[in-house]
């Protein structure tokens, strides 16, 4: 590569035909051709080889081609195709410096490479400069004439939409003026584009169609050279402005982008290479495809390592961000801007297609986060749901309004969440997540829903139950005519109290009609399922209920004492009486009667099948009954209501009537028992024996009252030995086992009774000793005389008790 201080330069193409990519690559970054857009132009010489081309450029456009020494020969300079920068004219402008035609050093390969080189400087160039001698106007067979026709017959091959400047520039000028030579030279012009063949489509298309011919005059070099460099400062002032309309670049139409330069002439020599035709609208299409392609690939990753994007992407995981969509719509769109800035010159359709894909991908990339940041804002919207419901809940508010204004509520911030995550560039609909969320907010209120009404009706069961349960099992245990009257008005009471307080407390659910009403009817059944189970339940202990209220009656008298079998009751009619009592809870116990038309005869039929069946058999045992205890189900009774049948009333009733039987065997032999124990005087008639025989006697003990001192002192002792021995009680359990417990017993009684009358027998004689002891002997005499009155009124109580309680024992 050359450079100098004006202007850099690179072969464009060397001497092979090969494209140095490499080296305009390098060429187009130092002068900052990308920046260009449009503004830009290309100008490019043809011409016979030595004919001066390169010291043209050199003066007009202030380049450095390499120039030939004329002091060496001429021979050939330029080879291939070089491209420079000009130095000093707006807007750029590219100059490419061709290889000379006709020159001897290619031979016959010459025309080949003259109409390549001639087809790419019109496929790339906005103006085409033609160097000819000024001496070849107007000849038949000048050097120019092959090079023309070269010129017009690759443009058939072009199909450009717009028109390249021919500016043709007349070298070594002499004295004849331009005003005569541009006319002929015109009309040479004219008959070579008439003589070249063309396409149907363009064989009466006029030359103007395709070219905007310029002819100017340049004096020599050699022989006029200031001249020279003054008609050239001239013509240098045409290319000032050139892209302007009028000017000599003028019709921009299909003009490629700066940034696309490099790559649309490396396609076009391609192409050309290949001796394809070569389409430039269709190559146009393709450099826009192939350039819109790649700067959506850098904006594409330079959009994936903005650590904006990054910095969202990473916290977006986390949480929801306030104005995410906002930020992400401003990245997105600086993203979009610099593509539409540097892709803006290229094909319209072609750069919106893949804009659109850009912006697409750009989506694609963002729409993870996106979704994440929705589900942040759903999950979030739901626990805030949670949080703001169950307050309501406990300050409170009836259930449907929470449920309602908590769901507006919450509904309305997640609306408001999901506008500010919107990504301005993306058309996506939140409606899915929200359309979930508002399922995830319903599931929740009908759990919290089925939880309430669960707690709630837990809560009337309870109370149901505590409020039936006790009173329903004290009735069945006192059973008796009014128990079941009593039950059902009992269940009627609470029932309609726990309907009426769970009607209540259901209205602020907003339940329909057919729901509420399901809902208490559930629960009276409930409260209906308490009595039955409570009253199974207790007819399952049917047996110990009527043992414990035989017992009951049987042991006990009317004021509920224990009852003692003196002899005077009568065991029978006790026993009938318990028994009857016992056989009515047994029919109160048989069947359950909740409802008012509950009706039957059970005890009626229970009473004459087991206590009267007794006296029916006795008053006619020929005559065979049928037994209405042989069924499993009562009259005018249905299944479902009986908790004990016939047949196992009759089975119970055995059995309780074999198991009391023994209490009533008992009561009777205490009763006899008693009666034996009362009778321990002797008959009235051996009382009278006594009184008739013993009259003697008698009177003696009235003559001689000192025997009837010695009789009571006797009648005192053998008294205190009946109490002290307690002769009843050890006879109580028969006469040999009372004669041997007395036989050891009686000598220490006596023995202990002998002690104490001789220890209360020595205190008074102590007391006649006043000199030494005088004041013991007054306290003696106190202790002597409450000693005695203390036995006295024992023995005088131990002998009132026994006269008390022997009667009833």
């Amino acid at each position: 590569m050359a450079k100098s201080e004006q202007c850099c330069s690179t072969q464009l193409i060397d001497g092979d035909g090969f494209f140095n990519d490499t080296g305009i690559e390098q060429f187009i970054k130092e002068v900052k051709l990308g920046e260009c857009g449009l503004s830009y132009a290309v100008v490019s010489i043809l011409g016979p080889q030595s004919s001066g081309k390169s010291t043209l450029l050199n003066n007009l456009f202030a380049t450095s081609f390499k120039e030939m020494d004329a002091f060496r020969g001429r021979s050939q300079t330029t080879k291939g195709i070089w491209l420079a920068k000009c130095s000093g004219i707006e807007p750029c402008t590219l100059v490419m410096d061709l290889e000379g035609t006709d020159g001897r050093e290619r031979g016959e390969d010459d025309t080949a490479f003259e109409k390549q080189s001639a087809l790419f400087a019109l496929a790339v160039s906005d103006i085409v400069l033609i160097n000819m001698w000024c001496h070849d106007i107007g000849r038949e067979q000048a050097a120019n004439k092959p090079l023309l026709k070269t010129v017009f017959q690759v443009m058939m091959r072009l199909f450009s939409p717009r028109k390249t400047t021919l500016m043709f520039v007349i070298r070594d000028k002499t004295r004849t003026p331009l005003e005569n030579l541009e006319p002929v030279l015109r009309e040479d012009i004219q008959k070579i584009w008439d003589s070249v063949p063309k396409p149907e489509a363009h064989k009466d298309t006029p030359l103007s169609e395709f070219f905007n011919v310029e002819v100017v005059a340049l004096s020599s070099y050699e022989e006029k050279e200031e001249q020279f460099k003054e008609q050239v400062a001239g013509l240098r002032q045409k290319f000032f402005h050139s892209i302007a309309p009028g000017g000599l670049a003028g019709d921009r139409r299909g003009v490629v982008p700066a940034s696309g330069f490099s790559f649309s002439a490396q396609q076009i020599w391609k192409v050309i290479k290949e001796n394809r035709d070569l389409d430039l609208p269709a190559h146009k299409v393709m450099v826009a495809t192939v350039r819109c392609e790649e700067i959506a690939n850098e904006k594409h990753a330079a959009f994936v390592g903005n650590e904006e994007w990054s910095q969202l992407e990473q916290d977006v995981q986390l949480g929801p961000i306030p104005g995410f969509g906002k930020k992400l719509s401003s990245i997105i769109e600086t993203s979009l801007s610099e593509y539409d800035q540097e892709a803006t010159y290229f094909d319209e359709g072609v750069r919106s297609g893949k804009r659109k894909q850009l912006e697409e991908k750009l989506l694609q990339l963002v729409q993870p986060a996106f979704q994440a940041l929705l589900g942040h804002l759903r999950s979030g919207t739901l626990e805030k749901f949670k949080e703001a419901f169950d307050k309501a809940l406990d300050d409170g508010d009836g259930f449907s309004a929470a449920a309602h204004n908590c769901s507006e509520s919450l509904m309305a911030q997640f609306d408001k969440g999901c506008a500010d995550a919107i990504i301005e560039q993306a058309d996506w609909d939140a409606s899915k997540v929200r359309d979930k969320l508002k399922r995830d907010i319903e599931a929740h209120i009908a759990s919290v829903r089925a939880a309430k009404l669960s707690e709630i009706t837990s809560l009337y069961e309870a109370k149901l139950k505590e409020a039936l349960s006790g009173p329903v099992e004290a009735l069945l245990d006192g059973a008796n005519s009014e128990t079941w009257p009593a039950i059902r008005k009992l269940f009627k009471r609470e029932t309609e109290s726990a309907v009426s307080g769970f009607s209540t407390a259901l209205s602020s659910f907003d339940m329909d009609k057919q729901t509420k009403d399901k809902t208490l009817a559930s629960l009276e059944a409930n409260a209906r399922g308490i009595v039955e189970a409570k009253t199974k339940e207790e007819a399952g202990r049917v047996l110990i209920r009527m043992k414990d209220r035989f017992a009951m009656l049987f042991s006990h008298d009317s004021d509920s004492m224990p009852r003692v079998w003196t002899g005077k009751e009568d065991i029978r009619a006790i026993t009938k009486t318990a028994r009857s009592a016992s056989l009515k809870l047994l029919s109160v116990m048989a069947a359950i009667r909740l409802d008012d038309g509950d009706t039957d005869n059970i005890e009626k039929t229970l009473s004459l099948a087991l206590v009267n069946a007794k006296n029916a058999d006795v008053k006619d045992r020929s005559i065979t009954t049928v037994d209405p205890l042989a069924s499993s189900t009562w009259q005018e009774v249905p299944s479902s209501k009986t908790l004990i049948t016939p047949v196992q009333c009759k089975n119970l009733w055995r059995q309780f009537r074999s198991e009391t039987e023994y209490s009533v065997s008992q009561a009777i032999a205490a009763q006899e028992a008693n009666k034996r124990n009362n009778n321990w005087l002797p008959p009235p008639w051996a009382i009278l024996a006594l009184v008739v025989l013993g009259f003697n006697e008698f009177m003696t003990l009235l003559r001689n009252p000192l025997y009837l001192l010695v009789i009571f002192v006797g009648f005192l002792l053998i008294k205190a030995l009946w109490v002290q021995l307690d002769i009843a009680a050890e006879f109580r359990n028969g006469a040999l086992p009372g004669l041997l417990s007395l036989s050891t017993k009686l000598v220490p009684t006596i023995m202990n009774m002998m002690k104490r009358l001789a220890d209360e027998g020595g205190a008074p004689s102590a007391s006649n000793n006043p000199q030494r002891n005088p004041a013991p002997p007054s306290k003696g005499l106190s202790s002597g005389t409450n000693a005695s009155s203390s036995m006295s009124s024992t023995a005088s109580s131990e002998v009132t008790e026994s006269e008390y309680s022997s009667p009833t024992k």
